[in-house]
């Protein structure tokens, strides 16, 4: 056994921490810091610290499992296992065609599971209907990202840049507990003179630290960016030479941003008038300013256009593709940007290229040796798809996903899922959707195998392996390869993951997130690459690497600074070898024009909007000690008891007309179901509103309570805000 230390990352957030692993005696692993990466510099959560707990042989699965006549899941072979998947997922395709035929992958994926999985839907189930259930996380970003900029990557910049801005707005994110080691770049911001204001309905551990806390009502961040950037036109603080230089659109967005004067906005969110001054002169006074979502204002039903409204205001004020300044998403799951960028989503191919492109087709198609007109077109977005199962969708392969307790309206997708003819499940746990399926596969876990991930920088890194899996255990990669081998492709499904990540670079190339000129080998020396990063490519005369046809790399990405951190290099040309893309935007935008586009936009209400009989608003999100549905979280002793269960969290003036005291049972009910946890009262929270971690399933998952109405371009339903109404529950 390997005793020596193996540098590697987190198997949770997309910070993708850099830990050690050392082999432990009992077959897991021991974790300790690693200075060497600049993400946490050595920093650990809970979450990371005790990672190895998972790949305990008492807590993962060991053996395939499949469903028998009496209905219980028990151990069976792999070749058993295999051919039954093959078997339910080729005999839906020959009675129904290949559409019934679901894949629902997750953002936990590395780039090489995600590609693959994505490969094989079209490939050998020729299916349209492909999602993961990174949708649920930046996809309002994204498509807001691309509107504007032509391009999404989560930062357009390294986590380093933020402590030397001049002023951080932080829009709907705790990172204090869902990303701590983050928190260290907020405080280092404050040290430097910077300031950091956080809008968020609660006063989380993260509004605690910052200069000025905005609690505006859930759903309405839309309105508040809109009154931002109304007194930035009011007070005379656009910056005209760049929105003249460098934009469009701006006399539309400008109109439709004086249309929500203060007092206007200030009824919408709750948020007053001299605040909403107060913000503008702090984030318009410095020379550098950055604006930073999450999950807060993105999953709305109109979470584009929020976001949107935020880009403006970037915009409006010359901030975005300028240094220590612009805009940017704080992705959620570990492998969310990357897991999007290569296939596993249900419009687009590898390299961020998208699906009815025929240009796109074909240079995909080129790589897999397939006809272009083979692929299948765009599918159902991951809510959609799940929505399907059971009708449309028959049957449905499901990778490193648990949609039973992270979907919403979670008890009616169970329904869906139970409805299915076939259900195939690969986890590292008996997660509770792996608990309805027919078969059920154990894989490796992070720690047990080599693969790339990319973080929300746009980093992309490389997981090491650091021990053997158990005798029984197979990577996802295997099982591919020997599922498409069972239904009749031979090749194109390698087992190897460098081989696959080869594939993987040939595919991206030319595409928005071109990884061509990226090598496990770079990976490893230089601590990740930023992407862009396309390949070198020999000019005509030789020498130099320039890109082919001499365009600025991924339509307007550029790299930045000097020598091997940013390109630039003595006489001008090219350097040899790509350096990659930390910053993006300094030159110009990934537009065909290169200018930034403002998108004009609107507040409009949430979709369901409290009422005599729902008059109380529900918001959701997550708690330091677990993890998205905790699957893996719920298995670790320490993090149990740190976080041993759901709650309520609810304002003492709300508690005290429901009659409920510190740790009563509360039930909270909506359109879609009754959830039941014991009440936690605060001050900090609004009192027109509740708030409910989503990692438990039972009678205590939120989810049950959530609005699946999705953002019309995005498809991103609205867990942020729904209507409810709290009851006494007797002890």
């Amino acid at each position: 056994m390997q005793n020596t230390a193996t540098p590697t990352h987190c198997p949770y957030c997309a910070l993708q921490c850099g830990m050690n692993l050392t082999p432990a005696p009992d077959g897991t692993v021991e974790v300790s810091e690693r200075a060497d990466f600049p993400v946490n510099r050595g920093a650990l959560c809970g979450k990371g610290r005790t990672s190895g707990a998972v790949l305990a042989r008492n807590v993962r699965l060991t053996s395939p499992l499949v469903r028998d006549e009496g209905g219980t899941l028990v151990p069976a072979s792999w070749d058993e296992a295999l051919e039954r998947i093959a078997a339910g997922l080729g005999r839906t395709r020959a009675e129904h065609g290949p559409d019934a035929v679901g894949v629902f992958g997750g953002g936990g994926l590395t780039n090489e599971k995600a590609y693959t999985l994505g490969k094989f839907a079209r490939v050998v189930l020729g299916t349209s209907q492909i999602d993961y259930n990174g949708r649920f996380c930046m996809s309002s970003a994204a498509a807001a990202g691309i509107k504007a900029f032509g391009l999404d990557r989560g930062l357009p910049f390294p986590l380093e840049d933020i402590p030397k801005s001049g002023c951080v707005i932080l829009v709907g994110s705790n990172l204090a507990e869902t990303m701590p080691p983050s928190l260290r770049f907020f405080t280092e911001l404050k040290e430097n003179g910077g300031t950091l204001i956080v809008v968020d309905p609660r006063r989380t551990k993260t509004a605690e630290q910052a200069d000025l806390h905005l609690a505006p009502r859930p759903g309405t961040d839309l309105a508040l960016a809109l009154g931002l950037l109304h007194l930035v036109i009011a007070e005379g603080r656009v910056d005209e030479e760049y929105v003249k230089e460098r934009t469009t659109g701006w006399e539309d967005a400008r109109a439709a941003a004086m249309a929500h004067w203060p007092e206007y906005v200030e009824r919408i969110t709750g948020v007053s008038v001299p605040q909403l001054r107060e913000v503008v002169r702090m984030f318009c006074e410095p020379e550098s300013a950055m604006v930073l979502t999450a999950r807060g204002p993105e999953q709305q039903s109109k979470g584009t256009d929020t976001v949107g409204a935020w880009i403006n205001l970037c915009l409006a004020t010359g901030r975005a593709g300028r240094p220590r300044s612009g805009y940017g998403c704080l992705t959620g799951q570990g492998n969310g940007q990357g897991g999007r960028e290569h296939g596993q989503k249900a419009d687009q191919l590898p390299g961020y290229r998208k699906l009815d492109d025929p240009a796109a087709r074909a240079h995909v198609a080129e790589v897999w040796g397939v006809d272009p007109d083979s692929l299948p077109g765009p599918g159902r977005s991951a809510y959609e798809l799940l929505d399907a199962l059971g009708t449309d969708i028959r049957s449905l392969l499901l990778m490193a996903s648990n949609p039973v307790v992270s979907a919403p309206r979670a008890a009616h997708i169970e329904e869906r899922i139970r409805s299915l003819d076939f259900l195939a499940v690969c986890d590292v746990v008996l997660s509770e959707t792996a608990e309805l399926a027919d078969v059920v596969l154990p894989v490796t876990q992070w720690a047990e195998e080599t693969g790339t991930t990319t973080n929300l920088e746009g980093r992309v890194l490389l997981r090491r392996r650091a021990i053997s899996p158990p005798d029984g255990i197979r990577s996802d990669l295997e099982v591919l390869h020997e599922l498409a081998a069972r239904l009749g492709v031979e090749k194109g499904f390698p087992t190897d993951p460098e081989e696959v990540f080869e594939e993987l670079r040939r595919a991206s190339a030319g595409g928005a997130a071109d990884y061509s000129g990226i090598t496990y080998r770079r990976l490893a020396e230089e601590n990740g690459v930023f992407w862009p990063c396309p390949a070198p490519v020999e000019p005509a005369g030789g020498g130099g690497g320039a890109l082919p046809g001499g365009e600025t790399p991924a339509r307007g990405a550029v790299p930045d600074g000097k020598g091997p951190a940013g390109g630039a290099v003595p006489g001008g040309e090219a350097p040899a070898v790509h350096p990659g893309t930390p910053r993006l935007f300094l030159d110009r935008f990934a537009t065909p024009d290169g200018r930034a586009r403002f998108v004009p936009v609107s507040h409009r209400a949430i979709a369901e909007e409290p009422d005599e009989e729902y008059p109380v608003l529900l918001t959701t999100g997550r708690v330091v000690a677990q993890y998205q549905s905790g699957a893996q979280t719920r298995r670790v002793a320490e993090l149990n008891a740190a976080a041993p269960g759901p709650f309520v969290e609810l304002h003492p003036r709300l508690a005290a007309r429901l009659g409920a005291a510190e740790g009563d049972p509360v039930a909270v009910v909506s359109r879609r179901g009754r959830a039941v946890a014991p009440a936690r009262i605060t001050h900090a929270i609004r009192p027109d509103t509740v708030f409910m971690p989503f990692h438990w399933p039972g009678e205590g998952r939120a989810n049950t309570l959530t609005n699946p109405a999705l953002d019309p371009t995005s498809r991103m339903p609205e867990f942020k805000a729904c209507a409810v109404r709290l009851e006494a529950v007797e002890r």
